[in-house]
């Protein structure tokens, strides 16, 4: 279309010519055949030059009709008349055409690059933006906020254009104002209110609604000027917000299922470490001390997820124990060893059909009294060899036996306990994940005396 363009402009400056000759020789028929071509090279250029064959041709007329000699019948004018209204006519209808071929252009494109921007939005607020930006690429109006509910008030979570300045702000009614917060309809005048209003002088809201209708929040698109909103423009934005309220639905749903999850597995940790520990606490230390550790070694957080699942888990396999065997109170004789160095397997075993937990969680079950030197349980595995979680969790899990009572023990004092966890750094613990773990409790411990 660029390589055309010269040829476009050296065309309507021939045709300035022709009409020019026409006028001069008051050739009605030439005039306006030069006039119609003229129309039909500027339209493809765009902006004010689709509109200079409506000025062209009559001032042409014109001027024909003040030379020496001219004459001018009724046919003449009604002739020229009709030739305005031609060339008026086809200057409108293509005009709009224009604006619908660069509207199409605009959906297509946005179409290209929704599903891309909503695949990797990775949370509402992610979602939310991709929606804004979709908006802007459409360029159906400068302006747009996503409104929706945080802590039971509306928030602009996202925005374009002058609604940006006011991101992140909960809309407030007034003090004499008794509408509910959130109705709709009170929502999008409040968040409207926010802009001038020659920037608002035309609006559009569209609800966001997940599966079943569920309400999730509003579009609010405002522009100024006195051109409304076209049939075309709300069906496409309204296309468009069913598509983010689909994939906000389908979010919420699954944040609700990962606490669903997160909950479950928590409970199922306490409830059965009543049976190894009737005091209580020793999953959500073990668990808690675990994630400060990761972080310590910057874990990300799928990494630290997997792990703090597996420490609600790790002593599931404990429940196939007798409990004469969990509650003896003097040393284990072999075969009664033996039945509890399976319970990693057991607990292994019964997991590994729940698909929803990680790799690394299933890991840390099932190696979790693996030993650095190989000589855990239940496959000596040795050094690195052992998983990440597991090895971490080691420590963990063993720091906390020593310092809290069990039957066959009292609890040790902390600085002791550290020693024993440093004297097995290399044999029985990753020495690298001893040392960080000796700074992070006595970090912790120094904050604790501050204090």
């Amino acid at each position: 279309m660029f390589r055309l363009r010269p040829w476009i402009v050296l065309l309507l400056l021939v045709m300035t010519g022709v009409v020019a000759y026409a006028s001069y020789r008051q050739a009605g028929g030439l005039l306006l055949g030069a006039s119609l071509v003229f129309a039909l090279a500027s339209w493809s250029l765009g902006g004010a030059l689709r509109w200079a064959s409506l000025v062209l041709y009559p001032a042409a007329f014109l001027l024909s009709l003040a030379l020496p000699g001219a004459r001018l019948s009724p046919d003449d004018l009604a002739g020229a008349l009709l030739g305005v209204l031609g060339l008026g006519y086809l200057t409108v209808t293509q005009q709009a055409a224009y604006e619908d071929r660069h509207w199409q252009a605009r959906v297509v494109q946005a179409l290209r690059g929704c599903s891309q921007r909503l695949a990797s939005a990775h949370s509402p607020e992610a979602i939310m933006r991709a929606g804004t930006e979709i908006m802007e690429q459409l360029r159906a109006a400068p302006h747009v906020a996503f409104v929706a509910y945080r802590g039971g008030a509306p928030y602009i979570l996202a925005a374009s254009g002058l609604f940006r300045t006011q991101m992140d702000r909960p809309l407030q009614p007034s003090d004499n104002d008794s509408r509910s917060v959130q109705a709709d309809h009170w929502v999008a005048e409040q968040g409207l209110s926010l802009l001038p209003r020659a920037e608002r002088r035309q609006h559009y809201v569209v609800p966001i609604e997940g599966e079943q209708g569920a309400p999730l929040g509003l579009l609010l698109l405002a522009r100024p000027g006195d051109v409304p909103f076209r049939q075309s423009e709300k069906e496409v934005v309204g296309a468009f917000s069913q598509l983010l309220g689909a994939h906000l639905g389908q979010g919420q749903a699954i944040a609700e299922l990962r606490d669903a999850n997160e909950l479950t597995l928590r409970a199922l940790g306490a409830a059965l470490e009543r049976r190894d520990d009737e005091t209580g606490g020793h999953t959500q230390r073990v668990t808690n001390l675990s994630v400060r550790l990761a972080r310590r070694l910057g874990w990300d957080e799928t990494q630290i997820k997997a792990l703090r699942w597996g420490a609600y888990l790790h002593d599931l396999g404990k429940i196939a124990i007798a409990d004469s065997i969990l509650h003896k109170p003097g040393p284990l004789d072999a075969e009664e060893r033996r039945a509890v160095q399976r319970h990693p397997m057991v607990g292994y075993d019964i997991l590994q059909d729940l698909h929803f937990l990680p790799a690394e969680t299933l890991d840390l079950v099932r190696y979790h009294h693996e030993r650095w030197d190989g000589g855990g349980y239940p496959a000596g595995l040795r050094g690195h060899n052992i998983p990440e979680t597991a090895r971490l969790f080691a420590i963990v899990d063993v720091y906390d036996a020593l310092t809290y009572p069990r039957p066959y023990k009292a609890a040790w004092p902390v600085e002791r306990a550290l020693d024993e966890i440093v004297d097995q750094a290399g044999r029985h613990f990753d020495p690298q994940y001893v040392e960080a773990f000796v700074r992070l409790v006595r970090s912790r411990d120094d904050a604790r005396l501050v204090r």
